[in-house]
């Protein structure tokens, strides 16, 4: 049959304006679906610029998920120098910009290490600093000849400072200066109000650009020594912080955990588009990368106890303040038994991690040190606290058994000089009599002690210690002090005297012995699990932002064991035990709500007054926690023994009803 040719024609039409529409919706989808995003910031790019999304940081949680830091959206004032014609003219702009911020109570950052109020003086521990140094050094300038009113002066020469204003607004204009000649633009407020935005805005202050962030919320006001701070990226660190891929005025962690835990809190920056008209009103906003906010930390502190011994701490030095008028600080760190998590470490005094920029310049020159963490870096003397360590140094090294008895003679005569007196003779002129290893540690009988140290000799001692982590760096992620063990060697290295009879008062905790609180409460965590040596750690495990991903897990074995016999074990902790049931400290912890073992140190310092040290471990039966506390000036180990019992029933009990905290991974029945 013929075909019809109109039909064939409108056919072949038809299948041309099909073929057209495919190709126009494939070229669509193309655009706008496949390359939408890259079209459009094309598009707009002759009247858009890039902007940094800075990411919030992670928020960090105690052991049992309360919110310990979190944040909040915050307004920030960047100010950038090539804004600026002249000097005079930047100088004007920055006394004006000051004198706003000082009127409305607001902090700026200014790193130079002289104070901001008269009369002007070097910041305590920030002259050595690199970075001024090194602008010191290209200036023709040394801290070292100059005092801080004559280095004023000079900087206000460098600056072109002029000579008219005072020494306050002076000081003012250099500080920003000195900031501004580390990088040309800074971060020169953080957390401003909106009150100040709006006058920023209103009065065009030249250079200075409103900006977002987010700033810290602080949901306790205790920890301050183990939580850190953040803060801009400081301009001698760029460099690194560059290789990891950070801008340069990205928020990081200043110490602490936040410091510690930095890979696991600061989130990833995204950026956008904005669009802006003739005018510069913002017209449209374009995410070319969603910022990723920072992971979960979880920490292994119980927040509720820390407040809990740091109000102990707090109260039990200023009652010894109130009764003799002497100044004193101290710390207290407590371990769970058998992992090594810091369940709390308090140092005293302290300060309010939420005012500290506020408050900085105070803090750095108040002679009681509130800034300086003594529960990880304060080295004590530990007295009779190290006599369960020589005990079990001189048992696994076969010198005496835990029948062994030695008779207390009051003066140690083995050497004609030194020649010490235990302390019960010394006191009350009398003696111990005969006694074993485990009556020696309840009645903390210097002479055996000597006795035994003697026979053990330093290296023994020494070794077992260092099995202990004594002298040792304990591991805890914000670093601490690593103290020392008295020896010939460390003598001999810090040009001090040693003879055989330092071999004695090392035994009983004196000599060059000196351990940090941190690493007390270690050792006797380490003793009650049996001889498992476990770091020392504050990280308990990171989870996404959102919680649906476990990141890491702490799960680390002990770094050693110390081989210990059942025998020689309960020989030493049934003294501790007895130390508390029926020896100097029975009556306070009568009041205890678990069964403890505790050893009293009372250290000489050269001093009227001997620093106090203690450490505990309980329940005695199954231990779950060990603690040490030290005192300065806090006279016996004795007198301590209070605010221990009162930190081991603030674990132990709830709202004073003495019910006993059900560990983790337990069921409740």
């Amino acid at each position: 049959m013929k075909q019809n040719p109109l039909k064939t024609r409108l056919v072949a039409v038809a299948v041309f304006f099909g073929l057209l529409l495919l190709l126009f919706f494939f070229q669509l989808y193309n655009y706008q679906v496949v390359h939408g995003s890259e079209y459009r910031a094309k598009s707009i790019s002759s009247n858009a610029t890039t902007e940094v999304v800075e990411a919030s940081r992670g928020i960090l949680t105690d052991r049992n998920g309360k919110t310990i830091i979190s944040n909040r959206l915050a307004y920030t004032l960047t100010l950038s120098e090539d804004a600026f014609h002249d000097e005079e003219e930047e100088n004007q702009a920055i006394l004006r910009l000051t004198e706003l911020c000082r009127n409305n109570d607001t902090a700026w950052v200014d790193t130079l290490p002289l104070t901001q109020t008269e009369p002007f003086s070097y910041l305590p521990g920030t002259r050595d600093n690199e970075t001024f140094l090194d602008f010191l050094q290209d200036h023709r300038l040394s801290p070292a000849a100059l005092s801080a009113e004559q280095l004023l002066e000079r900087l206000r020469t460098v600056f072109h400072v002029d000579p008219q204003l005072s020494a306050l607004q002076a000081r003012q204009i250099v500080g920003v200066r000195y900031e501004l000649s580390l990088r040309d633009s800074y971060v020169f407020a953080e957390d401003v109000s909106v009150a100040l935005i709006s006058q920023i805005v209103d009065g065009h202050f030249t250079g200075v650009t409103t900006g977002t962030s987010s700033a810290r919320v602080y949901n306790t006001s205790c920890a301050a020594h183990i939580l850190g701070r953040v803060a801009r990226i400081y301009a001698e660190d760029w460099e690194s912080y560059r290789d990891k891929g950070y801008s340069m005025d990205a928020l990081v962690g200043k110490g602490g955990v936040e410091e510690a835990f930095e890979e696991y809190l600061h989130g990833t920056n995204g950026t956008r588009l904005i669009t802006t008209d003739d005018s510069g009103r913002i017209t449209g906003m374009l995410y070319t990368r969603d910022p990723q906010p920072g992971n979960t930390v979880a920490l292994t502190l119980d927040i509720d106890l820390q407040q809990d011994v740091e109000n102990a701490l707090a109260k039990t030095i200023r009652d010894m303040q109130d009764e003799d008028s002497e100044e004193r600080g101290g710390a207290a760190a407590v371990i769970r038994v058998g992992t090594g998590e810091v369940l709390a470490l308090a140092s005293y005094p302290s300060f309010d991690p939420a005012t500290y920029l506020q408050n900085y310049e105070s803090l750095v020159e108040d002679h009681r040190l509130p800034m300086f963490n003594r529960a990880i870096n304060g080295t004590y003397a530990p007295g009779s606290t190290f006599k369960p360590c020589t005990a079990i140094a001189a048992l696994e090294s076969g010198i005496i058994t835990p029948y062994t008895t030695i008779l207390d003679r009051g003066i140690y005569t083995y050497y004609s000089y030194p020649q010490p007196m235990c302390w019960l003779y010394d006191q009350y002129g009398g003696t111990h009599g005969y006694l074993n290893v485990t009556e020696a540690i309840t009645e903390s009988c210097n002479y055996f002690f000597y006795e035994v140290g003697r026979l053990t000799g330093i290296r023994t001692i020494d070794d077992y210690a260092t099995q202990f982590g004594l002298g040792q760096y304990t591991g805890i992620e914000v670093g601490d002090s690593k103290g020392s063990l008295a020896s010939p060697e460390y003598a001999e290295a810090n040009e001090l005297d040693w003879t055989d009879g330092q071999t004695i008062t090392a035994a009983i905790g004196q000599s060059y012995n000196l351990f940090t609180p941190l690493q007390l409460a270690n050792y006797v965590a380490t003793l009650a699990s049996g001889g498992r040596h476990y770091a020392a750690h504050l990280l308990k495990d990171v989870k996404s932002y959102d919680n649906s991903q476990l990141v890491y897990v702490y799960d680390e074995e002990p770094l050693n064991t110390v081989e210990i016999s059942e025998a020689n074990l309960q020989a030493v902790l049934t003294g501790m035990h007895e130390l508390t049931t029926r020896g100097s400290v029975s009556t306070q912890f009568s009041n205890c709500v678990v069964s403890a073992g505790a050893k009293t140190g009372t250290a000489q310092v050269g001093t009227a007054l001997n620093n106090g040290v203690f450490v505990a471990f309980a329940p005695y039966e199954n231990p779950e926690i060990a603690l040490a506390v030290v005192i300065e000036k806090g006279g016996s180990g004795a007198a301590l023994a209070d605010t221990a019992v009162e930190i081991i029933n603030a674990y132990f009990s709830r709202d004073d009803a003495h019910v006993a905290v059900t560990g983790e991974n337990t069921l409740l029945k």
